[in-house]
């Protein structure tokens, strides 16, 4: 074998190596998973960890599988609820392939598996609305009925105007949030064990009423609201009666405290009166005697005012004395 033989012979062994390298040799992502197929039949586990790998040439592919977090959207569906009311429900949740080799076998395709989704989680949904109230889907706590709670006992320990209750705020056992739990665990298990994937979250995207329905729930909100609205105003009458109460009370409280002060100094002044009146008289009872009977003089008689008197009348004998 000449050199020329031999380069030709080189060049197609390269060549040979580099086709039969590029047919077996295929990379994974950090986002993928893949499942080796031969004749279209899966074969060995699947290929989770990212970076090269290898396959038989020609006879095997590949196929890719998301790692990651998928959507999925269902239609607007009509429910009836467990108090006979017609709601439209749009649900969305997020799942992800869990066991690619389960997951090619029974599904094949993530559209496959969407529309497999489609009967699962509307099943589910449909069965769980339709066996509770509306209010279930509709609020998620009890937390407006705990204020309002806490409320009345504020008025209750609280003088004042009672406020008047416009209409029933109805108690949730369930609430939305709930409802999804249930439907997740409705269906995990299911999806999971016969399609290798697991749902990993529910949520109730949009509910809607029908005409009557609607008009129902408004009303109904707002009853609610005007009750919300009506115990509030009814605290606000009753801080605003305490606030009174208790200004009151410091009023009456500092009248009170100034009435006794202006008492003891009038009856301190009228004992200092007395003492200095009592000295007076005891020092001269005379002059004593002289000031009272001047001081009556004054009030018996006003000014610019005409007595005719006899000369032996009592009331002018300390003016006859010398």
């Amino acid at each position: 074998m000449n050199t020329a033989q031999k380069m030709i012979f080189f060049f197609f062994f390269c060549l040979t190596a580099l086709i039969l390298f590029i047919a077996s040799a295929y990379r994974i992502t950090e986002v993928e998973q893949a499942i080796i197929t031969q004749f279209g039949k899966p074969v060995g586990l699947a290929v989770t960890e990212a970076g090269l790998h290898f396959k038989k040439p020609f006879i095997q592919e590949v196929r890719r599988l998301d790692k990651r977090i998928l959507n999925w959207d269902g239609y607007e569906n009509q429910i009836p609820t467990k108090d006979k009311k017609y709601i439209w429900v749009d649900t969305t949740a997020r799942w992800r392939i869990v066991d690619p080799l389960l997951f090619i076998k029974s599904v094949q395709t993530e559209n496959n598996a969407r529309k497999r989704l489609d009967a699962i989680l509307d099943a589910a949904t449909r069965d769980t609305i339709s066996n509770h109230n509306l209010v279930e889907a509709v609020r998620n706590s009890n937390d407006i009925l705990k204020k309002l709670d806490d409320m009345s006992k504020a008025q209750k320990e609280t003088p004042g105007e009672e406020g008047k209750v416009v209409g029933e705020i109805a108690s949730i056992k369930v609430g939305r949030e709930k409802l999804s739990e249930i439907i997740i665990k409705q269906t995990r298990e299911k999806t999971i064990k016969d399609l290798g994937i697991e749902i990993i979250d529910v949520q109730l995207r949009r509910i809607a009423y029908e005409a009557g329905v609607e008009r129902k729930v408004y009303e109904r909100m707002i009853s609610e609201r005007e009750s919300i609205a009506e115990k509030i105003r009814s605290k606000g009458k009753a801080e605003k009666a305490k606030i009174k109460g208790n200004i009151n009370k410091r009023l009456q409280k500092i009248e009170s405290a100034a009435y006794s002060t202006a008492e003891k100094i009038k009856g301190r002044a009228e004992a200092k009166a007395i003492r200095i009146y009592a000295g007076a008289m005891n020092a001269d009872p005379e002059f004593y005697k002289f000031i009272r009977t001047l001081e009556a003089y004054k009030k018996a008689i006003p000014g610019e005012t005409n007595l005719i008197l006899s000369t032996e009348n009592k009331f002018l004998e300390l003016l006859r004395k010398k």
